[in-house]
């Protein structure tokens, strides 16, 4: 039996739903992230600036002075243990941080110890009552310098990867450049010093180049994530 149904009425009709054009670059995230985390280590890479001006000061005055501004830099190392210690409180008690647990805890282990080689090269110089040091020491400083300065603003922008390529490129540039500096050093000490001397600069050549090489390790970490997080 066929049967008729009767219109009563103009079909009706709904909106078209909006096409949802993907975007690459724009990552859906279902919890809120802690920014706290990215805080803590930019403050970390602010106590390697604070430092490595301090120990330019110790390299510029009598070593009668020396130990009042080492007992500073002691201060720039047990706030950079602090802050290392809060981040690993932070991580173990946050639901979601911007990062991996372990490469948040990668990058505040080398930004710490690089705080520790810089405290330990200032301890040299006060130990050994070192007044004057070669101009390549002022050279490298001004290289951790500025390593730090770019690092204080990349932690901060860590949950931004697509901005944080050229500040992985220009720290290997710059510990490029700390380790060619550090040969000349080496070099001109074997050529104008005698073995003690010798022996004394080149302690604080070999701190000051391992804190560019922790200065490096920190760019790298952030280029490994850029690659596993693109």
């Amino acid at each position: 039996m066929r049967v008729n149904v009767k219109s009563h009425g103009p079909r009706a009709t709904f909106p078209a739903a909006p096409c949802l054009h993907r975007n690459p670059k724009v990552k859906l995230r279902l919890f809120p992230q802690e920014p706290a985390g990215l805080h803590l280590l930019s403050q970390m890479a602010r106590q390697i600036v604070l430092a490595t001006a301090t120990l330019a000061e110790i390299l510029g005055v009598p070593a009668t002075e020396h130990n009042r501004l080492v007992e500073d830099m002691h201060d720039h190392e047990a706030k950079s243990a602090e802050l290392h210690f809060a981040l690993l409180t932070h991580m173990r008690t946050s639901f979601v941080n911007p990062l991996p647990r372990e490469d948040m805890y990668a990058l505040s282990r080398y930004l710490n110890e690089a705080m520790e080689k810089l405290d330990a090269a200032a301890e040299l110089v006060a130990l050994y009552k070192l007044e004057r040091l070669p101009r390549r020491a002022a050279d490298q400083l001004e290289i951790i310098s500025r390593q730090a300065e770019l690092t204080v603003d990349a932690m901060r922008q860590l949950n931004n990867l697509d901005d944080l390529e050229d500040y992985w490129i220009e720290i290997l540039r710059l510990a490029k450049r700390a380790e060619r500096t550090h040969r000349v050093w080496v070099a001109d000490m074997i050529k104008d010093m005698k073995w003690a001397q010798y022996a004394r600069n080149r302690d604080i050549a070999n701190q000051l180049v391992e804190v560019t090489k922790d200065m490096r390790r920190i760019a790298t970490q952030v280029g490994s994530i850029i690659v596993k997080e693109s």
